[in-house]
């Protein structure tokens, strides 16, 4: 019989999604900016629930949204965010769609005055991935100066559902910080994407 692999307790070794999602996906870092406008916008949408609620629908939600393309979801219209709103698939929360369709057009405000949405954002830990030294996922914080500033500037942009806690669970996600417990296989295996 083998022994379960060593792996990140948040993410149950008996749900193929979030195990496929931790071990493929979670901490690898992103640096294109398109993916991470969209993946910044995903978090946004957890706001008030719990990841696994994201995971089991973002393939629905990333259809609905078309991939989250700033240049595509900024051109929405009210009728358009009616149409997203009575899909089933989705978060059907008016405020997230509004803010997604919203934070769009500051993106592409932030693309027009020549602001590179990676760059910038990478900016905030220096360009180089904070390595956390967990032994358990819950000795890790929910937020960090990091995420606090990287908040407050989206915020002052007028970006919405990027508070500090959303920010640092989606900095995690895109790899500017590595928090896989030190006993995961992947705490090391993504820092060969370094």
């Amino acid at each position: 019989m083998h022994e379960p692999t060593v792996h990140c307790g948040w993410a149950p070794i008996n749900d193929p999604l979030y195990r496929a999602y931790h071990d493929t996906e979670w901490g690898v870092p992103v640096r294109d900016p398109v993916a991470l406008f969209a993946k910044l916008q995903l978090d946004g949408m957890q706001a008030g629930l719990a990841w696994i609620t994201i995971l089991r629908k973002r393939e629905a939600i990333l259809a609905e949204f078309e991939g989250f393309d700033p240049e595509r979801l900024a051109g929405w219209d009210e009728a358009r965010i009616e149409q997203a709103l009575n899909n089933p698939g989705i978060i059907r929360s008016r405020a997230k769609t509004v803010a997604a369709v919203e934070n769009a057009k500051l993106y592409l405000k932030m693309a027009a005055q020549g602001i590179d949405f990676a760059h910038h954002l990478w900016s905030f830990v220096d360009h180089s991935p904070i390595v956390g030294q967990w032994s358990h996922f819950r000795q890790g914080p929910t937020q960090s100066a990091a995420s606090v500033a990287m908040a407050k500037d989206l915020k002052a942009r007028g970006f919405k559902f990027c508070g500090p806690v959303i920010v640092y669970a989606f900095m995690q996600a895109v790899g500017m910080i590595n928090d896989h417990e030190v006993g995961c296989p992947r705490h090391l295996a993504v820092q060969a994407f370094y």
